[in-house]
């Protein structure tokens, strides 16, 4: 858009900034904090708003957006309840490393410090959840802000950005020259250290690779393939990042997450060389950090990672390299090749470990979710979206869904409940073109699913699938190791979720046998609204390789 210093509210400050910066999408719950914002978006169309109507399902579906961008997401809620409710998106977001600027309206400048109607203190609230939290006094800073904004939460490790925006302040007209979009920075790595890296390699006998972290491309993973390719390198994605590499390729040797295959464990503990790239090796890929020991693992360590913050924090790495994924990636193109790696066996026995683990454990009554899954993998285009959030239904995906391309998984690296209908709805908005499938528990499905109405008023055909089990089964499976027998707390009395579905105009079926699911699944597929199917699942089938009644048993014998 044309840079301006004409006179301009506050508000429309704030959505030129947006524009400025190549946004497109804003996720919001109104508030008349910041009328004068949802006022200027009328006069700047290319922004599409979009009306949610939770603020913890805005913030989702701003992180979504980051996900699949690299961007920031723009979500704007009002203060004090909306900012509270929207604050669960900003810590996914955070401990996602995805890039996102949530706005919060505020109470007006002279109301502050009086604990006015619904104030509360944003920088202070958000300091420590968010990668930078501040508060606009002056309108015409505005330019300043945003494009700081839009530069901290895409440069380094991404992460999300809060901006409190007192409603006066926004109203106010000022004369000030906006300012262009935002560079990102992110660093390379010095050719003395790529070089380290192929002696490093050169002398392992049993590498692994570990993908993981935010700020990838599509281009980057596929320089990363070429690489792991051409040095025939074993290549494992870390916890909800599976989709950085194909999993159909020769080297892709699976997940290192929540429910990991015991063998792919073994290996990464028994590797004599990690090269991770991205990540930040937390607790989930390393099993509460005993696959890779802190601080000074066993195996040889090679860490890249955005943020120069990141390393040594943990792990004190053999060499450390500090370089965003892409960068590193394009890093690698002229690396030398040994002509007959010494681990070439070591590779193909783990690819074989990946694959025997997508056979299935065992075969419940009611609907399988193993046949669910992989009937998905092995239907779905390869750019269709999976988007989940947390609870045991998602160990299924983990295990038996085959992601092809880049980006298509959506779901919440900080575990947290509600986040796949949100996310499923912003990628559907995003790319209608493309396919997209929501996978919920029950209890994950209810924090959110009201915003099958958002979907429905934007026509957002995504497929929602609800795992009916009656209980909170990642929480019921913890009870019953700690206390078998003894079940408080855990059990859900879920409404009729078809009937939901068509109140809210979507369509909606009930799925009670394994073999109904595939001509289930077409109805859905062909639906003329957003589709919701029901699959009532056996509570005792409690995750893929065991049951509830197991753990109980084994949880009594001790």
């Amino acid at each position: 858009m044309k840079v301006t210093n004409a006179p301009r509210s506050g508000g429309r400050l704030i959505v030129d900034a947006l524009a400025i910066n190549g946004s497109d999408t804003a996720y919001c719950v109104p508030g008349e904090s910041y009328l004068a914002v949802l006022d200027a978006f009328l006069d700047v169309p290319a922004i599409r708003v979009i009306v949610c109507k939770h603020e913890a399902a805005a913030a989702n579906m701003a992180d979504a957006y980051g996900k699949m961008t690299g961007r920031p997401g723009i979500a704007f809620v009002t203060r004090g309840p909306g900012a509270t409710h929207a604050s669960i998106g900003v810590h996914t977001a955070m401990q996602d490393s995805t890039p996102m600027i949530l706005f919060v309206g505020q109470v007006a400048r002279e109301m502050q410090g009086r604990e006015a109607f619904q104030e509360i203190d944003i920088p202070r609230v958000f300091g420590g959840l968010a990668k930078w939290a501040a508060q606009i006094d002056d309108a015409r800073r505005i330019p300043e802000y945003v494009s700081r904004a839009f530069s901290v939460a895409t440069s380094g490790r991404p992460g999300p950005v809060v901006l409190a925006l007192p409603e006066d302040m926004l109203r106010d007209r000022v004369e000030v020259a906006d300012v262009g979009a935002a560079a990102t920075v992110q660093a390379y790595p010095a050719r003395e250290q790529i070089a380290e890296l192929r002696t490093m390699l050169a002398a392992a006998r049993r590498p692994i690779a570990i993908l993981g972290g935010s700020g990838w491309s599509n281009a980057a993973c596929e320089q990363y393939r070429r690489f792991a390719t051409r040095n025939t390198l074993p290549t494992a994605c870390s916890f909800r990042r599976q989709s950085l590499f194909d999993n159909r390729d020769a080297l892709y040797i699976g997940d290192a997450g929540v429910g990991i295959n015991p063998a792919l464990a073994a290996r990464i503990t028994s590797a004599d060389l990690i090269l991770a790239i991205g990540g930040r090796l937390g607790e989930m890929p390393t099993n509460g950090y005993t696959l890779i020991e802190s601080p000074r693992p066993k195996q040889r360590l090679i860490h890249v990672h955005a943020d120069a913050n990141e390393l040594g924090r943990v792990y004190q790495a053999d060499l450390a390299i500090n370089a965003g994924p892409i960068n590193f990636a394009a890093a690698l193109e002229d690396d030398a090749v040994p002509a007959k790696p010494a681990w070439a066996a070591w590779a193909a026995d783990a690819r074989t470990d990946y694959e025997r683990n997508l056979e299935p454990s065992y075969s419940p009554p009611m609907v399988d979710l193993t046949t669910v899954v992989r009937y998905l993998s092995a239907h779905l285009p390869e750019d269709a979206f999976l988007c989940n959030g947390a609870g045991n239904h998602s160990a299924w995906l983990h295990r038996f869904f085959q992601y092809k391309r880049f980006g298509t998984q959506l779901a919440p690296i900080s575990g947290a409940m509600g986040y796949g209908v949100p996310a499923a709805i912003a990628a559907k908005l995003r790319y209608p073109e493309r396919e997209v499938v929501s996978v919920a528990g029950d209890g994950c499905f209810l924090m959110t699913g009201h915003e099958l109405a958002t979907a429905v008023q934007y026509d957002a055909r995504a497929i929602f699938l609800v795992v009916n089990n009656g209980m909170y089964a990642t929480i019921r499976m913890h009870q019953e190791r700690s206390y078998p027998g003894r079940v408080s707390a855990t059990e859900i009395v879920n409404p009729d979720f078809v009937m939901l579905a068509r109140a809210y105009g979507a369509y909606g079926e009930l799925v009670e046998r394994t073999e109904d699911f595939p001509a289930a699944f077409e109805r859905a597929r062909n639906a003329k609204a957003p589709a919701l199917l029901e699959l009532r699942v056996d509570p005792d089938a409690i995750a893929p390789r065991t049951t509830l009644t197991t753990i109980r048993e084994r949880a009594q014998a001790k």
